[in-house]
């Protein structure tokens, strides 16, 4: 194996893990924007909420109308954090898949790597022991 050849292998394994990485960060980006539109869905959902809920609150003019507020600002909250432990578990199987997608990326590309070096290695081996006969 010429000197030239040993580069132009150097350079398309470089190019390989080049392209790879481009692919992986285009998947990192794709799974931090569904987080973060998760996120803002549900930090609107609860905007929402929240000024239903306050607007009912000023509505309010007697003692009467403030005690049927209680159990209302009650399930407000309860609600707000079952929909944020949701969100929660929805982030983190978002993360989950992309960080699955980006390690079977490299795997792939790793046993691509593999398998070229095998074949270059034993395409040498075969030539030393042909030269050494």
């Amino acid at each position: 194996m010429s000197l030239e050849q040993i580069n132009s292998q150097w350079l398309n394994l470089g190019k390989r893990f080049t392209d790879t990485a481009i692919k992986a960060h285009g998947l990192a980006v794709e799974g931090f924007e569904q987080s973060l539109s998760l996120n803002l869905k549900t930090l609107e959902d609860r905007v929402e909420a929240m000024v239903g809920f306050v607007t009912e609150a000023s509505a309010a003019r007697d003692f009467e109308s403030v005690k049927t507020l209680m159990p209302k600002s009650l399930n407000l909250a309860k609600e707000s954090a079952e929909k944020l432990v949701a969100n929660g578990q929805e982030v983190v199987a978002v993360t989950l898949k992309t960080n699955e997608s980006i390690g079977a990326l490299y795997a792939s590309d790793i046993q691509a790597t593999t398998e070229t070096i095998e074949e270059q290695a034993q395409a040498v081996g075969a030539k030393v022991r042909k030269t050494a006969r």
